[in-house]
């Protein structure tokens, strides 16, 4: 994360992101698949391409890209407006608008309940002998058993998670890079997703146009 300042002076706390150039890869339509989507494909790949993808790639007549994502559309007419070869950039974002990020968190390996799952714990004086272990996890006859679900220590991180109406503070079409407002799911350099977003509410549609 970085800070910038905003016309009033006002300090705002944003990501950073390159989003793009996204190269349309196939177009997905209701007729043909069975529903309507698009694969966009980023970031140049030019060694250990596997030989399916490489002979994907030049059936198209593009250079290997590293990632490819498919992108659900709701309309048919959406999916008719893009071509294969066509290039997306960050000219489709607009400063003021919501978008949702899509990411990884990061992992934090093998952690205990505490701090996975937010556990009070045990009193730390007085005698306790009981801090930041599970204590009973089943009873004895009833159910005798664990509940499938239970929370206890475990893998922490590493999972998909989004972030929702999340503010375009603004656009730098040269570098290919849009800044957001707060912060995203996972590390610095990790690879997110971008969409428009899905959920939003009258008021915050009303706030969105007005802030453009």
């Amino acid at each position: 994360m970085t800070q910038i300042f905003a016309d009033d002076g006002n300090r705002v706390p944003v990501t950073v992101i390159e989003a793009g150039p996204c190269t349309v890869l196939e177009v997905r339509t209701h007729d043909t698949h069975g529903y309507d989507a698009i694969q966009l494909g980023f970031l140049p790949k030019r060694k250990n391409v596997s030989k399916p993808a490489g002979g994907r790639f030049k059936k198209l007549g593009i250079a290997p890209l590293a990632f490819v994502r498919e992108l659900r559309l709701e309309k048919t007419q959406a999916a008719q407006g893009y071509q294969v070869g066509q290039t997306l950039t960050v000219a489709i974002f607009e400063p003021g608008e919501l978008v949702d990020v899509v990411g990884i968190t990061k992992g934090k390996g093998f952690q205990g309940g505490v701090k996975r799952h937010g556990w009070y714990g045990g009193d730390a004086t007085h005698g306790s002998m009981f801090h930041r272990a599970p204590g009973s996890i089943g009873a004895s006859s009833d159910p005798s058993r664990v509940w499938p679900g239970h929370h206890l220590p475990g893998r922490m991180g590493g999972d998909q998670r989004t972030v929702l109406n999340v503010r375009v503070v603004r656009v730098l079409p040269e570098q290919n890079l849009v800044l957001v407002r707060g912060a995203v799911p996972g590390a610095p350099g990790g690879l997110v997703l971008l969409r428009k977003s899905v959920k939003m509410t009258k008021a915050q549609q009303q706030k969105a146009a007005a802030g453009k």
